[in-house]
């Protein structure tokens, strides 16, 4: 079969397509011709050696974290999946392999995929929906009564965290664009600033916790919107001490992080509240409530127009990190 390899980190890296061995399914495993494999900036992290402490690869590596497509054998073990299921997936990070004709995903990982949506718009879901559910429930702790505010959650992030919030009894409220209003507004949103017309932080009521998606330059003005002891969710900031000990990493590990996040926790702590930042793992069980949200919400996300194949993949990379997608960026596999 023919897969996308990385050879080396490199700031300046390429992916080589070759051809590999199908993979085996193990007796945990399952193994997915691949229809979609989304590109998402995950792959710019890993492949320039950025997460390379979180996650390091034995290269090459078959690169791909996210993926549709359908079952065409099952190890031993496997009992919740048969030959032509419709599938998808975060794959787990150790053993991503998204950008191939064919991988071996442990069951655990997967999930039906929902019944709405056809196999590319069903790629462009898990890693949002994943980084929206773990977001919400487990990093936040989020209870029913609460507020959110998701700057620039207007897009496909906000797309799956909104009508999650909603469902555990959250008040959400959203700044972006003037033309996502009305479809922020439908998914359940409470309130909704237009950045080019108001700033959030000059009106909106304090809030419990801020999820953020811009990165840095947004930071202070999460932070004064922040009920005291509320939290800040980063999904672009990077790591802290917080992150290390939730992962049980090296000490060495966790001095580095430590020194890498202190401006932010010590930001977060000027005005009594807390930092943390998310990278977010495969989980099947969660990935199956999820679809259900996707199905009662007629959820479906935005995907870019253009065309990739796999021997276009580092075209598409391109696009992920310097250009303007118009959604989630896609590998397209034949059928």
């Amino acid at each position: 079969m023919q897969a996308a390899q990385l050879d080396k980190y490199d700031k300046q890296f390429k992916l080589v397509v070759r051809d590999i061995p199908t993979p085996t399914p193990s007796a945990n495993e399952v193994l997915v011709k691949v229809r979609y494999a989304a590109v998402n900036p995950l792959e710019m992290l890993i492949g320039t050696g950025s997460v390379k402490l979180i996650q390091d690869y034995q290269m090459p590596v078959t690169m791909g974290n996210e993926i549709s497509g359908e079952v065409m054998g099952v190890g031993v073990n496997v009992d919740d999946y048969q030959v032509g299921d419709a599938v998808y997936a975060r794959l787990p990070l150790p053993q991503q392999g998204g950008f191939a004709e064919y991988v071996a995903v442990d069951q655990a990982a997967l999930a039906p995929m929902p019944t709405t949506l056809d196999f590319a718009h069903a790629a462009a879901v898990p890693l949002t929906g994943l980084t929206a559910y773990q977001g919400l429930h487990e990093e936040l702790g989020a209870k029913s009564g609460q507020s959110v505010m998701i700057p620039g959650g207007s897009g496909s992030f906000g797309q799956m965290a909104i009508p999650l919030a909603k469902q555990m009894g959250l008040e959400v409220s959203v700044s972006g664009n003037a033309g996502a209003r009305e479809g922020v507004m439908d998914l359940g949103a409470t309130n909704y600033f237009d950045y080019r017309q108001e700033n959030y932080w000059e009106k909106l009521a304090p809030v419990d916790y801020v999820i953020d998606t811009i990165g840095p330059k947004e930071f202070a003005h999460e932070l004064q919107v922040l009920k005291p002891g509320g939290r800040v969710l980063s999904l672009r900031m990077g790591p802290n001490r917080q992150f290390a000990k939730d992962h049980q990493l090296s000490w060495w590990k966790t001095a580095l992080f430590t020194l890498a996040g202190r401006n932010f926790d010590k930001q977060a702590a000027s005005v009594g509240a807390d930092y943390r930042f998310i990278f977010v793992r495969s989980d099947g069980e969660q990935l199956r409530e999820i679809t259900q949200v996707v199905e009662e919400n007629q959820i479906e996300p935005a995907i870019d127009p253009t065309v990739f194949h796999l021997t276009d993949i580092n075209q598409a990379l391109d696009l992920v990190a310097k250009g303007r997608p118009k959604g989630k960026v896609l590998i397209q596999f034949d059928k």
